[in-house]
């Protein structure tokens, strides 16, 4: 059985003042299904926008953002419990940071935990521990966690649910006609250096957060698609039916894996 790592942001999860109950549940839905199929993790953000949504400090303020974490956490924990519970899936919590992929120990112990849980039928999810890691532990996006986590769980491919449709040929804010790069299989240089639009407040990102990720899965030979996470019919139609109609897949050009 394939493993995927699925990736979901802030701005998906929550409306600012409170969770996306409807998105969510979609989501939810979607893993559940994708679970009949695939060995399933979970990297999600959300805990600092969760936390907005019962405190309004300003995220700004670095011991306001670890405070909004702490509140956050168990407010999205909570509300992913409840809807996976419909489904009747298990789950379990795993933070992490940098350094557990630094420490041969602290990744091995993070990589037996996975597999075991997926061993007993439990759906892993892991964020990046906001509260205690200092400025030099943190990755600063879940995008570049999202990567790692793949890799090292030895997963065939990275699904990333954001708020765009895929990797365009041009900014589809300034050009109503720029398409969807549906392929890619190398990421120049250039394109790494665009500035950062996150779309949300609470977003640490934007695209090119998403291409360090894809350019890091593919420099060790897995695959990585890029898709919508407000509807999710371009990844149900990927992993569920096999069909590429929208998203983009960032793979390398002798990287012959399936979907």
């Amino acid at each position: 059985m394939k493993r995927i790592v699925f990736k979901v942001g802030s701005s998906v999860l929550t409306e600012t003042t409170v969770i996306a109950k409807e998105r969510m549940l979609n989501l939810v839905s979607l893993i559940a299904e994708a679970r009949k199929k695939y060995e399933v993790i979970l990297v999600s953000s959300g805990a600092v926008a969760a936390g907005y949504t019962a405190l309004q400090l300003d995220r700004n303020i670095p011991t306001s953002k670890k405070i909004l974490a702490s509140v956050g956490q168990p407010i999205l924990m909570s509300s992913y419990k409840n809807k996976f519970d419909i489904f009747n899936v298990n789950i379990s919590q795993i933070l992490l940071t940098e350094e557990d992929f630094d420490s041969r120990v602290h990744t091995k112990i993070f990589q037996d935990i996975i597999d075991r849980t997926l061993k007993n039928d439990i759906l892993p999810i892991v964020n990046e521990n906001d509260i205690s890691t200092t400025p030099d532990q943190l990755f600063g996006d879940n995008d570049q966690l999202s990567a790692h986590v793949a890799h090292y769980t030895d997963s065939d491919l990275l699904v990333i649910l954001s708020d765009i449709d895929g990797y365009f040929d041009t900014n589809p804010k300034d050009n109503p006609k720029a398409k969807i790069r549906k392929i890619v299989t190398e990421i120049k240089p250039d394109e790494l250096k665009q500035k950062h639009t996150p779309n949300s407040k609470f977003a640490t990102g934007g695209i090119v957060t998403k291409l360090k990720a894809a350019e890091y899965i593919m420099s060790k030979n897995r695959e990585m698609f890029l898709c919508n996470g407000y509807d999710l019919t371009s990844a149900r139609e990927y992993l569920i039916d096999g069909v590429h109609n929208k998203g983009t897949l960032f793979t390398k050009k002798n990287n012959n894996k399936g979907n």
